[in-house]
């Protein structure tokens, strides 16, 4: 029974067929902001109005419901307010106008019934009213329609002989209001107060007292866990429990489709021969996964073992035919992995290399083996630039798309790279070439590893450039949120490769490389620069992402723009000299310095210390002459925090020179002189960034 001192909660309830698992938590979702956000519209339901009993979606693979608590059965009375024409368009010389007639009119008022109110830019008549709230049941059936045409489904169904169309068939609908059922029609269903519980373990329908019974009844009368939340987290520890000496294999979106497929979940654990084990563990893992949506375990080193996890919609005292059942189709399932690993090992990797000719990349920049050829040469570029092992680059490069054309891979598209792995060392290739093969895809996604080695870098760097080079090169840019050929992914693992781990080398240079190994001719030069500032755009993103501020970026990148394996100390650096007291003052008198230098036309001569006329001249000069020396070398050697915190000391020299020195002399020489000196400086002050822009 709900609190006396509460309004009845609300429950809407809709039977269907099964629904899409993947999508099902963000129907329910959906359901519940959309139904939400029109009851607080119509003024039935106010959030967070004292009551302790949240709004709450339920989601099953037979149902989406939604509970809302505190909601009226009756609207307020709500006070109407239409607008009619200016005080000026409704009156001409005291009499009123037929615009203000026919205002008053259409309202069914006299016109001394009519207010004046100002509108915030001029008065206005308008016309008051109240009127009165009208029921729940009048405006439910509309309210939970439009809450349903609403939903992220991509696309209807219809069934039988009727237009109405839902993601599925829907067989039942429920609106309680507390006790009372909320009369009316949605989808074709009339409304009512009973619903079916679980298909095999309920004795069918289930009839609801009160909606806030709904949980507690479906679980107890029905069999079923309508919350998709408290159905995961029994998953979670069914299957904790039922993996024993061993560890789950856990993968968070098998566990949310498993918990969209059961409605009363149990965990049985079967097993497999150890025979299979003989096959790679990610060919049996991905199989359990994917083909069955079974849980894999493995011991603590992560090695996989011959038992599974299934989750049944059958919670029962005696499981066995359940976990034989699962058993039986599973060896089938290994059994096929396995005839496709052994089928592939007859046959060399190098062997299918000749026949990616057959296998089309994009119809404009040919075939695969045609792109495995840019591959080698460039990966070989890299490798020799970084003093890797070229030769070994360059074999890994050309065996790295050969598994796609294995009965593996064709079967698990997901393990290209993998298998290449496997089948390069059974073939006996060097560890290295191996290593490559499956790394060269890396990083596929924000987070994802990096390759390890310089071997599997060049040849990964070499991957990502030749897609970059060679889809700019065509015209396909992204453009907004589209970015059909993954550009983006594939600039973002170009400079984690450069920064992270890090490589010195040139990203200019990189990008040459790549676009090298095209045809003369194919690509335009300008696709050169086109694709680095590509490449420093997504670099600004991803040092945003990483909490950089954006000055300390565009300062760094002023001055370096092309080696990006430094950046992070650079910014490092600048932020630090940003919070010294000389900090914002070298920065301004920078500034100053460049703005000065702008209106310079031609070399400027030498310093000439003959020409000063000031003793601020002679100092800077010699805190230059000092200080210039010592941070070059710490730049060169990448001490940018040290360079930064010495160069901070020359700030009382250059506000003395400021002070006391007029730059723009009228003898030219002298300013010149000037001008020269202040050039030195600012060749000093910017090694590091340009501090100019920290203002």
């Amino acid at each position: 029974m709900h609190d006396a001192g509460r309004r009845p909660t609300l429950l809407v309830e809709l039977l269907t067929e099964e629904l899409p698992p993947k999508t099902l938590p963000r129907l329910a979702d959906a359901f519940l902001m959309f139904l939400s956000n029109l009851l607080v519209a119509e003024h039935f339901y106010t959030p967070g109005s004292g009551s302790p009993i949240q709004s709450k979606a339920f989601a099953t693979p037979r149902r989406l419901a939604v509970s809302v608590p505190d909601v009226l059965a009756v609207q307020p009375d709500q006070q109407v307010e239409r607008k009619g024409p200016s005080v000026a368009a409704g009156m001409k010389d005291g009499q009123p106008t037929p615009a203000l007639l026919g205002f008053a009119r259409s309202c069914g008022v006299a016109l001394s019934d009519l207010q004046i109110v100002h509108d915030g830019k001029q008065d206005c008549y308008v016309w008051r009213s109240m009127r009165a709230g009208q029921p729940l049941a009048q405006r439910l059936p509309g309210m939970v329609q439009e809450a349903l045409n609403k939903l992220p489904v991509a696309k209807r169904m219809r069934w039988g002989d009727r237009t109405i169309e839902f993601v599925r068939p829907v067989h039942g609908l429920m609106m309680l209001h507390g006790t009372q059922v909320v009369p009316g029609e949605v989808l074709g269903l009339t409304s009512g107060r009973t619903t079916r519980g679980h298909r095999f373990l309920s004795s069918g329908w289930v009839s609801l007292a009160e909606a806030d019974q709904y949980e507690a009844t479906m679980q107890t009368q029905g069999k079923v866990e309508p919350d998709f939340v408290a159905r995961r987290e029994m998953i979670r520890n069914g299957l904790q429990a039922a993996a024993g000496e061993w560890q789950v294999m856990w993968d968070d979106a098998l566990l949310d489709e498993v918990t969209a497929l059961v409605e009363w979940p149990a965990v049985y654990r079967g097993e497999f021969s150890p025979d299979f084990l003989a096959v790679p563990q990610e060919c049996l893992i991905l199989s359990m996964k994917q083909h069955q949506k079974y849980f894999p375990l493995a011991d603590a080193d992560g090695r996989l073992q011959p038992a599974f996890l299934v989750v049944s919609n059958l919670r029962i005292d005696q499981p066995q035919h359940i976990i034989h059942g699962n058993e039986r189709v599973l060896r089938a399932r290994l059994s096929d992995a396995r005839f496709f690993f052994e089928q592939d090992r007859r046959q060399r990797l190098d062997s299918r290399v000749a026949r990616l000719a057959d296998v089309v990349y994009h119809n404009q920049l040919g075939s695969q083996l045609a792109r495995v050829d840019r591959l080698a040469g460039c990966a070989s570029a890299i490798a020799g630039e970084l003093g890797g092992n070229v030769a070994h680059a360059q074999r890994a490069a050309r065996l790295a798309k050969a598994d796609l054309l294995t009965d593996m891979v064709g079967e698990f598209p997901e393990l290209q790279g993998v298998m290449g792995r496997y089948y390069a060392a059974f073939d006996g290739e060097s560890p290295e070439v191996a290593l490559a093969v499956a790394e060269h895809y890396l990083p596929r996604f924000a987070g994802d590893a990096l390759p390890q080695g310089v071997v599997a870098l060049s040849v990964a760097l070499a991957d990502k450039l030749d897609t970059l080079v060679g889809m700019f090169g065509i015209g396909q840019i992204p453009t907004g949120d589209k970015d059909p050929f993954g550009l983006r992914r594939a600039a973002l693992g170009v400079l984690r490769m450069v920064i992270e781990t890090p490589l010195h080398v040139s990203l200019r240079q990189l990008v040459a490389q790549a676009f090298a190994t095209f045809p003369t001719g194919k690509l335009d030069e300008a696709v050169k620069a086109a694709v680095h500032e590509f490449l420093l755009d997504r670099l600004r993103n991803y040092l945003r992402e990483r909490g950089y501020d954006a000055q300390n970026i565009e300062a760094v990148l002023v001055r370096q723009s092309d080696r990006m394996d430094d950046v992070l100390l650079r910014l490092s650096a600048i932020a630090g000299f940003r919070h010294l007291p000389e900090g914002p003052a070298l920065a301004a008198a920078n500034k100053r310095v460049l703005n000065l230098l702008k209106k310079v036309e031609g070399a400027l001569p030498a310093v000439d210390a003959a020409l000063f006329e000031h003793d601020a001249e002679r100092q800077l000069l010699a805190e230059i002459t000092c200080l210039a020396p010592q941070l070059q070398a710490w730049v060169v050697e990448g001490q940018y925090t040290q360079a930064l915190t010495a160069m901070a000391g020359i700030r009382p020299a250059v506000d003395a020179f400021f002070d006391g020195v007029m730059v723009m002399a009228d003898n030219l020489a002298v300013r010149h002189n000037r001008l020269a000196l202040l050039q030195g400086l600012g060749v000093m002050l910017n090694q590091v960034a340009d501090i100019s822009l920290l203002g």
